[in-house]
């Protein structure tokens, strides 16, 4: 077994629902969202709403034009030609991050829904990311953060981990979140949904104990106002200490039934 490795360094990490590049204009325009991204000065970046939903589930953001307009690539998760994401989630790196394995997550759902997970080396240091879109029912969030959950307790060799997306809950302190934070951190980034005038804190950043969110916020500038109706998420992430890291590894495995 793999034991945890403790980040060194600052590692700054995204989360933005583009909206299949509908912006909040009702116009589809992939270039303010790549936009958006140069802005981002983040190492890892989880996307939601990127593959159209019908057809071929194509992608809205094009490989080569991520990779000749941001300092980004992608992790190829679809499993259609055309495709880069799995049920709408995807992964963009920094050019230097190496990825050391990555898999799709099935999860269970009233509407199509999935997550991915990909093991990362980052400036030398294993981390593990998930990226996630969770449903618009509190009964199957509940579900698939459950899912969620015990994925990772399933997994043989345990990492730092970060987990992101959009949560789709409302709730501040209940719902899916407090199954998160049972034995995880939730930062609380700020009200991210509507862009034009948020009113809700519907995408979070979670951690693993062994790792400190040190700074947390909410991506606001022209371009973003518009891109989307969601307004990217961010947070500067450093280790929490070697004790912190044996406390996340001596707890407990929780049943989530």
């Amino acid at each position: 077994m793999v034991r945890p490795q403790l980040v060194s360094g600052m590692l700054r990490v995204a989360s933005y629902n583009i909206c299949k590049s509908v912006g909040t204009d009702l116009r589809r325009r992939p270039d303010r969202v790549l936009a958006v991204l140069g802005e981002l000065d983040a190492d890892v970046v989880a996307l939601q709403e990127v593959d159209r939903r019908f057809g071929a589930r194509a992608s809205v953001l094009s490989p080569d034009s991520i990779v000749a307009e941001t300092s980004f690539k992608p992790v190829r998760f679809g499993v259609r030609p055309d495709s880069l994401g799995w049920h709408g989630n995807a992964l963009l790196i920094g050019r230097d991050v190496e990825v050391l394995s990555h898999r799709r997550l099935e999860l269970p759902s009233f509407e199509p829904r999935g997550a991915i997970l990909a093991d990362l080396r980052v400036r030398g240091t294993a981390i593990r990311v998930l990226g996630m879109h969770l449903g618009l029912l509190g009964l199957w969030r509940r579900r698939q953060a459950r899912a969620v959950l015990m994925t990772l307790e399933a997994l043989e060799e345990p990492l730092p981990t970060v987990m992101m997306g959009d949560l789709n809950e409302w709730t501040l302190g209940g719902g899916c979140l407090a199954m998160f934070a049972k034995h995880h951190h939730v930062a609380v980034p700020g009200q991210s949904f509507h862009s034009r005038r948020p009113i809700a804190t519907l995408d979070r950043i979670i951690t693993s104990l062994d790792l400190r969110v040190e700074d947390a916020g909410v991506h606001v500038s022209a371009k973003s106002r518009v891109a989307s109706d969601h307004l990217p998420v961010w947070a500067s992430i450093t280790s929490a200490g070697p004790a912190a890291a044996a406390q996340r590894h001596h707890v407990a495995r929780t049943s989530w039934t």
